[in-house]
């Protein structure tokens, strides 16, 4: 990887433009990152950010409806989506960057221009119910959202993304324009370029995102950080149902997005289960044969994080499974990992990265996600400077912190997944 040449800039309303150029590209991903999430929602208004996000594709004066916009998109082959998440919603358009003029106009238009037709809303409505419907009846989907409820209780990240029906119900047209008037603002957009980006961007971004009025009242309101506790006060979130094996996952608070030691919590991860050569990923499948999958992750919010462990297996064997990680998790925390198994960690998340680069909209999201929520903007090159200095000892340290048995959450969905069987299996041995 050659060093980046990104530059930002903040257009006079407050909206912040990243170029992030790659030698040799044809292509480029425009990307519109909003800095609005489920955790802004109220209860009341849970599941409005997602809502909105649905509505962004359902026509302007300009583009009259869905078809109009993805038309005029599926025309020249892009690719195009958007999501929410916790604090971050996200719209992207990757194409040929001779059509880049057209993609900025038309996300501007989607995003500001959008009609909020209230026959839309109410097709909508029924979408966004079934699309929540669709995540319950997928076990593996659906324990994300047991592990949150009980690991952020009494918070709004312990609520789903999507909302409950009965808020999604709740949702109408005036509700919806006011939460979007409130956090569609200048201050809360970050417009990244990655790829071959074109002479004339900076006068269409100008034009268009460049041109948003300021609210001459802000009534976006800052999130509530959210504090972990010394203990979870639910350490098991269970779902009996009648389903072919048992989905099991085990969630730790972890870091926030800049913390100092987040890249050791992401080696922590690869080493436990982000391979088929991990520590977890060896001992239950491949030894033991106790799964077909198994694996780890940790993800940064701005204030806090979350590291799981997920597997899905046979209903009988969940109690040796269970048994298994804690052996894993425990001797990762007792042991220091050697220096070979080490260099491996971090050869994979250099290769990795390498390989991800060489997308644009990885790019786009790289850049853009480290400036909304730190402020900085630091290459590749220099995370990976920052990994290869991460120590046997760093590994330690984090886990010992991380992995604690009193800030842990268990989500099963099973047959068996009944609390006098699991409260046995909670505390580590």
């Amino acid at each position: 990887m050659s060093m980046e040449n990104v530059q930002r800039t903040t257009l006079s309303n407050g909206v912040s433009l990243i170029k992030a150029p790659r030698n040799g590209a044809r292509s480029m991903t425009l990307l519109v990152l909003v800095k609005v999430g489920s955790r802004y929602d109220t209860p009341k208004l849970s599941g409005a950010s997602h809502f909105i996000e649905h509505m962004m594709f359902k026509g302007t004066e300009k583009r009259p409806t869905t078809l109009h916009i993805s038309q005029e998109l599926d025309r020249f082959g892009a690719e195009y989506n958007a999501y929410t998440g916790k604090d971050i919603t996200g719209y992207y358009i990757k194409i040929d960057s001779a059509q880049a003029e057209m993609a900025v106009d038309l996300l501007h238009d989607m995003l500001f221009k959008s009609r909020f037709d209230e026959h839309e809303i109410q097709r909508e409505r029924d979408v966004i119910i079934e699309e929540i419907k669709m995540y319950e009846d997928s076990p593996r989907d659906h324990i994300s959202e047991l592990l949150e409820a009980n690991l952020f209780a009494r918070s709004p990240l312990g609520r789903g993304i999507a909302g409950t029906r009965q808020s999604v119900r709740g949702l109408n047209r005036r509700a919806l324009m006011d939460y979007h008037r409130a956090y569609y603002v200048p201050g809360r957009l970050t417009v990244v370029v990655a790829g071959m980006i074109p002479s004339g961007i900076d006068g269409w971004v100008r034009q268009t995102f460049g041109r948003i009025a300021k609210p001459r009242v802000p009534n976006d309101q800052p999130f509530t950080c959210f504090k972990q506790p010394g203990a979870v006060r639910s350490p098991l979130a269970l779902q009996k149902k009648k389903t072919e094996q048992t989905q099991l996952a085990l969630s730790f608070y972890s870091l926030p997005y800049g913390h100092p030691d987040r890249y050791a919590v992401t080696l922590l991860s690869n080493i436990l289960g982000g391979t088929m050569s991990s520590r977890l990923f060896t001992e239950l499948r491949e030894k033991r044969g106790l799964c077909y999958a198994i694996g780890t992750s940790s993800e940064s919010l701005e204030d806090t994080g979350a590291f799981t462990v997920g597997v899905g297996l046979d209903h009988g064997r969940v109690e040796e499974a269970l048994k298994a990680i804690y052996t894993e998790l425990n001797k990762i925390i007792q042991e220091q990992v050697g220096k070979q198994e080490l260099s491996r960690a971090k050869d994979h998340m250099s290769g990795r990265l390498a390989l991800a680069f060489e997308d644009s909209a990885n790019r786009a999201e790289w850049y853009g996600r480290q400036w909304l929520y730190v402020k900085k903007m630091e290459p590749p090159e220099a995370v990976l400077k920052k990994i290869k200095q991460i120590t046997g000892s760093d590994i330690q340290r984090v886990a010992r912190e991380i992995l604690n048995p009193k800030r842990m959450v268990i989500a099963a969905i099973g047959p068996g997944a009944k609390p006098e069987k699991f409260k046995k299996l909670v505390n580590w041995k």
